[in-house]
């Protein structure tokens, strides 16, 4: 049994989705986006998905072409109706970060259809790491 096939649908953990920000070798610096308020940004992606996501700093997802790069990771619910981690490219602005965080609130990946302003910025990555920190 999968910890999927464990989880209760009745578990407020069970509707929480996992959102990995890059935050290494440059997703998130100055110096890859100038005048970016790249602090600024986590901070409203965590206080718009609380109850709803955790998140999470990530090491590189190695798709630095594409920053900043947030993947949103179905919760248990969100997979077990078909939902798979969606990547989402150039999150650098309020108005990105809020479709992301509204998605989220609305069940995520599996649950709710990707919103048509992010719908451009999603991308197919080329690899993944699996290391990270919470914020």
């Amino acid at each position: 049994m999968t910890a999927y096939e464990n989880a209760s649908a009745d578990n407020d953990s069970a509707r929480t989705c996992i959102v990995r920000v890059c935050r290494d070798c440059c997703c998130g610096t100055e110096r890859k986006h100038p005048g970016v308020d790249h602090d600024g940004l986590l901070a409203r992606l965590e206080v718009g998905t609380r109850g709803s996501a955790r998140v999470l700093r990530s090491a590189c997802l190695l798709a630095c072409d594409e920053s900043n790069v947030v993947v949103v990771t179905p919760s248990v619910a969100g997979r077990l109706a078909g939902g798979r981690p969606v990547w989402v490219r150039a999150v650098l602005d309020d108005e990105t970060v809020d479709a992301v965080t509204g998605w989220v609130a609305l069940g995520g990946p599996g649950v709710a259809d990707v919103p048509a302003p992010l719908a451009q910025q999603v991308f197919a990555p080329s690899g993944l790491s699996l290391t990270w920190t919470a914020v």
